[in-house]
């Protein structure tokens, strides 16, 4: 890309950014909006017959268009997803952020050993979570994303393998004037390993951010060397 073309790129990023956070701050009512979510795709049937079945759900994103609309699709449909957040030092931003997680479904999990416990509780008790997977882990492994390797937590496909659940990637992707979300649930990643199955998630995000580049929102550090 030219230098103009990352500026505007950077520039449609932050005013994405802006919108997801304002929504996500006003969520109880960003999920009444039910108008503006446009659900589709296998992985909706495979996490309504996953509930029929009283089994846990598994729906991995990532901090593209807005997560929150994946959620509140889910909830469109008669079921509730609780998911997992990294808690802030800005208490200010804390308070806000958590409460508007939470207006779109429970449990909220911190991460860390607690609330792993938590999550496995409700993925037992037929429960279904949504995590982000963009995130950089320390612990986790190098798989490609977006063409570089970059550390990715393996909990998802180890938790999915362990208790035999779908592990489904769902999108919220922004169209026509951002306020309408076309939220594509994907096929569950077939259960193989659990690299083999957070690398298919890693190609999965990259096709969308390689598609619709603005919607991707990390701002922290993705990739070693950065």
């Amino acid at each position: 890309m030219t230098r103009r073309e990352r500026a505007t790129l950077g520039q449609e990023m932050g005013r994405q950014m802006g919108r997801t956070l304002f929504e996500i701050y006003h969520d109880a009512e960003f999920q009444t909006r039910h108008q503006c979510f446009r659900a589709s795709g296998p992985g909706l049937d495979a996490l309504k017959q996953a509930q029929a079945a009283g089994k846990g759900v598994i729906v991995v994103s990532g901090h593209f268009g807005q997560s929150e609309a994946v959620r509140a699709a889910i909830k469109m449909h008669g079921f509730e997803s609780g998911a997992v957040y990294r808690p802030h030092k800005n208490r200010h931003y804390e308070r806000r952020i958590r409460a508007g997680i939470e207006a779109g479904g429970k449990p909220i999990l911190a991460t860390g050993h607690a609330g792993t416990r938590g999550l496995v509780r409700h993925l037992r008790a037929g429960g279904i979570m949504s995590i982000l997977l963009d995130e950089k882990y320390a612990e986790g492994e190098a798989i490609p994303f977006l063409g570089h390797d970059a550390l990715t937590s393996l909990s998802a496909a180890q938790l999915a393998l362990k208790y035999d659940l779908p592990m489904i990637p769902a999108y919220g992707t922004r169209i026509e004037d951002g306020n309408v979300f076309r939220v594509e649930f994907e096929a569950p990643i077939p259960h193989t390993d659990s690299l083999t199955m957070t690398r298919a998630f890693n190609d999965s995000l990259s096709a969308r951010i390689l598609a619709s580049p603005e919607q991707w929102y990390w701002m922290l550090r993705r990739w070693d060397g950065q």
